[in-house]
């Protein structure tokens, strides 16, 4: 299942009718437990695309509060559903904060470009940023695949499969790997 969520909206719902200014923690804590209960009411796998298309400004805090401390809550698939997130609408002055708290707490995901290409920001090795490249331009892959197409033994690229399957970088369907906004 893919769901979408405008933060703009949850804003505007949560806190402000007024503004798409995502300024102070106690706003980004607002906003993040918004999602928090959207999230709730959804079950099974599920990718969330997290939007900031209409965000006019994001501050250090709001990102601390809405990406990192999002991700922390469903790192290594803690709660009930088996969440992903997927990041769109993200603007340079934007990307500053977001990479800032994700390195603050050693956490990465996935972004979507304007022109649909994704990338990785945050905190990732380098095996681990090589394998996920290479699974996104396969499309989707199982460890022979990944194998084969950085040279690795079976063995490495199962373990590096596993590692971004944790860090909820990739999606598992049974024995194949799909790297987030790929088609599955």
């Amino acid at each position: 299942m893919i769901n979408h969520i405008d933060v703009s909206s949850v804003l505007r719902r949560t806190v402000c009718d007024l503004y798409s200014n995502l300024v102070t923690r106690p706003t980004g804590a607002a906003v993040r437990t918004e999602i928090e209960n959207l999230l709730a009411a959804w079950r099974g796998p599920s990718l969330t695309v997290i939007d900031f298309s209409h965000v006019n400004l994001l501050d250090f805090s709001c990102a601390d509060e809405v990406v990192a401390k999002l991700l922390l809550r469903f790192e290594g698939g803690a709660p009930p559903q088996d969440a992903y997130f997927l990041l769109r609408g993200v603007r340079e002055d934007h990307l500053d904060a977001i990479e800032h708290a994700l390195e603050r707490y050693q956490l990465a995901l996935v972004m979507q470009a304007d022109d649909g290409a994704l990338f990785l920001v945050g905190t990732v090795n380098d095996e681990q940023r090589r394998a996920w490249l290479a699974l996104r331009e396969l499309g989707r892959g199982a460890a022979e695949e990944l194998a084969s197409a950085l040279g690795q033994e079976l063995a490495d690229a199962a373990a590096l499969l596993a590692a971004l399957h944790e860090r909820r970088l990739v999606m598992r369907f049974e024995d194949t790997y799909v790297p987030l906004g790929a088609t599955p």
